[in-house]
């Protein structure tokens, strides 16, 4: 295959069709003693002649007048192949399974309206939520998922992002909580037992980091695998609750709030950005374009507004 050359084939499709030296180099913008060459090199190539004169002109042998039909077909192939795609993606007619890994938080906050607007959209396609236990590019580069929602961090540098929405970490506590009878300070923020949400199952955090600036260090008692465990537990005990705002505004709030109250964190903690994560492989895709256009409409206009 290294010695295949692809002009030659689109110099045979336009030399069979002129059937003239002459003609077929104004085509394609060469010169008569260029297109000669070229005749040759598909002589060799092909052990056949493929043109011979005929009185002032050029017929084709047997050979060309076989391969005529076949040759136009590939040549038309080819530029098929090698050009931009133009065919306008018909969404309603669509049929494709997306597989989108998030969170238990993102899926409990949208994925109701994202697949009632992708069912109005495209009837045909199908999602797919799985489950997020760490971070792993394999799964976008292996093609086992199509989108990957949550927060950057570290990841495969070839991925491409987009953001979606951004989030803020609040401080969440049983109603009557004796925090919540003065200023919410770092110290008295500090000094209270906590509860945490970690997939990595670590103690410490952004928050910790912020109140070491003050000479502080908060204790935490519990590590509980997601941020409703969290509010679970510190609605039925003194433990103070550190969950993204976003949780609060969950179609499922109402039962996780109730007795519950939030307050504002009296450090400063870095918002938490999050991002659509896709392989480039698809990123030219017109059905997973958009499929993500279709997430980050759905998601800023159900994101609740901070």
């Amino acid at each position: 295959m290294n010695n295949v050359d692809l002009n030659l084939l689109l110099a045979l499709d336009v030399l069979l069709t002129e059937g003239s030296v002459t003609g077929a180099a104004r085509r394609l913008g060469l010169s008569s003693s260029a297109m000669s060459r070229t005749l040759a090199r598909l002589r060799s190539a092909t052990a056949d002649p493929l043109l011979v004169r005929a009185g002032r002109g050029l017929v084709p042998t047997p050979r060309a007048a076989e391969l005529r039909d076949q040759v136009h077909e590939l040549t038309r192939d080819v530029r098929t192949v090698l050009s931009p795609q133009t065919r306008q993606l018909d969404v309603a007619s669509l049929e494709r399974t997306f597989t989108i890994r998030a969170n238990e938080g993102f899926i409990e906050l949208f994925s109701a309206p994202l697949v009632v607007a992708v069912m109005e959209a495209a009837p045909r396609v199908r999602l797919r939520f799985a489950p997020k236990p760490v971070k792993d590019a394999s799964p976008l580069r292996e093609g086992r998922i199509d989108l990957e929602i949550g927060v950057l961090g570290a990841f495969a540098p070839e991925v491409r992002t987009q953001s979606i929405f951004r989030d803020k970490f609040v401080g969440a506590v049983r109603v009557g909580h004796p925090l919540l009878t003065g200023p919410v300070t770092p110290e008295r923020y500090a000094a209270c037992k906590h509860v945490v949400a970690s997939r990595k199952e670590t103690f410490t955090g952004p928050v910790d980091s912020a109140l070491e600036q003050f000479g502080l260090r908060r204790e935490i008692v519990a590590v509980v695998p997601g941020h409703p465990d969290a509010m679970r537990i510190a609605r039925q005990s003194d433990l103070v609750a550190l969950v993204p705002r976003s949780c609060l505004g969950m179609p499922s709030a109402d039962a996780l709030t109730e007795g519950l109250t939030s307050f504002e964190l009296p450090v400063r903690t870095p918002e938490i950005v999050i991002s659509a994560m896709w392989h480039p492989r698809v990123d030219a895709d017109p059905a997973h374009r958009w499929l993500r256009d279709t997430v980050m409409a759905v998601c800023r206009a159900a994101a609740p507004p901070w």
